[in-house]
């Protein structure tokens, strides 16, 4: 599994804000305070956590063959758009 490749300028926004997720995830502080069933793992960029409500809000969820995704950020939805069972199996 390769991850992509993109680069985000905002250092501020999060995955909540829609923004953008300023280095792919939640903050430690975010993670620390969310259940582990509250959570996640973004099926594109493998590793990185996602606190679903988060992504929800944001609308970064697919679903995909039954199944619901969550996205650590804006640029993973079309790559997931674009080839959602490579992502799927990948998760």
């Amino acid at each position: 599994m390769t991850a992509h490749d993109h680069h985000h300028t905002d250092t501020g926004s999060t995955a909540a804000s829609g923004s953008g997720c300023s280095g792919h995830g939640p903050s430690a502080e975010a993670i620390a305070q969310t259940p582990a069933a509250e959570m996640a793992e973004c099926p594109v960029m493998v590793g990185t956590p996602v606190v679903k409500a988060e992504a929800e809000a944001a609308g970064l969820v697919r679903d995909h063959n039954g199944q619901r995704y969550w996205l650590c950020c804006a640029s993973c939805g079309p790559l997931f758009d674009a080839d959602p069972d490579r992502y799927a199996n990948a998760a």
